[in-house]
């Protein structure tokens, strides 16, 4: 991670040791992510997007409600913590005038397992093999644990990316098929070409960040050097390995989904970040219906299952 979102992003920390001072001492590392990290057609509304790793949840969100920046009972907070994590909240202090950060929220040792060999899911693993930088940390081991954690995400990608694997490839192409492979794992509004274009934005971390686990893959004979030094798998992948991660991308798709439900109690203000989100990806303008806006989770369905059939092919420019 040799990303210091801190230094060319100093609103993003500004708005990071913000939280930090109202979360009661709890949080441990801040990291940045996502579009305005990646530059990835972002506009003037887009939030910031943040992975804050705490110790204690109880803390951390009776520390935000002490201030009145949480919009959710800390009681309820605490509980969906344990289910699906992270939780997803919105960071509006003061309305707005000191930004805004959409936050996912987590604890060391939820952020240690969904990294780690036994994977739940692919949901925060798929956000943090990408390009991320240390916003803010607790202490320097603070900031060593995550980069370790995210280094080990990175050397265990072959293992269940191999299946996917037809061609030769180098580092920056594993980091291409990785993204179309995550992608596919979520229902998303954005274009079928968005994995195309977060790639270009992050083609050189993919080539840095992958090369050890190839290196390590090679020498162990899992991995064979080509003639024109691209790497391809010594032997087939086994049907069972295939149907094992078959099997897992079509749970972390469904646990992917069922988060929607989840978000809507956790994020405040939900539907009109979803709204300005698909209007920035889609190109189109968004009205919705009074009844959309009352009770969006009975009839804003058709909708939500439009702008999947319809999404653009390929990613609009800024």
């Amino acid at each position: 991670m040799s990303d210091s979102p801190g230094v060319q992003w100093p609103e993003a920390r500004a708005l990071a040791e913000r939280l930090v001072a109202q979360s009661n001492g709890s949080v441990r590392v801040v990291l940045m992510y996502g579009s305005r990290l990646l530059k990835t057609n972002p506009d003037r509304h887009s939030a910031l997007d943040f992975v804050v790793i705490l110790d204690d949840y109880r803390s951390f969100y009776e520390g935000l409600a002490q201030v009145g920046e949480l919009g959710r009972p800390v009681w309820l907070m605490r509980a969906l913590s344990r289910v699906l994590a992270p939780n997803v909240i919105a960071y509006v202090p003061d309305d707005g005038a000191h930004g805004i950060a959409k936050c996912l929220i987590i604890s060391t040792e939820d952020f240690e397992r969904a990294l780690g060999p036994e994977l739940p899911d692919h949901f925060l693993l798929g956000r943090m093999v990408q390009r991320v930088g240390v916003i803010w940390a607790a202490t320097d081991a603070q900031e060593s644990w995550v980069g370790l954690a995210i280094e080990g995400a990175h050397s265990r990608v072959l293992g269940w990316m191999a299946p996917y694997l037809q061609e030769a490839f180098d580092a920056s192409a594993l980091g291409q098929r990785l993204l179309e492979v995550c992608y596919q794992g979520e229902l998303r509004p954005e274009s079928r070409g968005r994995a195309g274009k977060i790639f270009e934005a992050q083609s050189q971390h993919f080539a840095v960040a992958l090369a050890p686990g190839l290196q390590a893959a090679s020498e162990a004979g899992i991995l064979r050097v080509t003639d024109d030094a691209r790497y391809e798998l010594t032997s087939p992948v086994s049907a069972a390995v295939r149907r094992h991660w078959k099997r897992h991308f079509l749970r972390s798709k469904v646990r992917a989904t069922m988060r929607w439900s989840k978000h809507t109690l956790t994020f405040a203000n939900w539907l009109p970040y979803i709204v300005r989100k698909v209007e920035r990806h889609t190109g189109r303008s968004i009205k919705l219906t009074v009844l959309e806006e009352k009770l969006p989770l009975i009839f804003l369905w058709p909708r939500v299952i439009h702008v999947l059939l319809t999404r653009p092919r390929r990613e609009l420019n800024p």
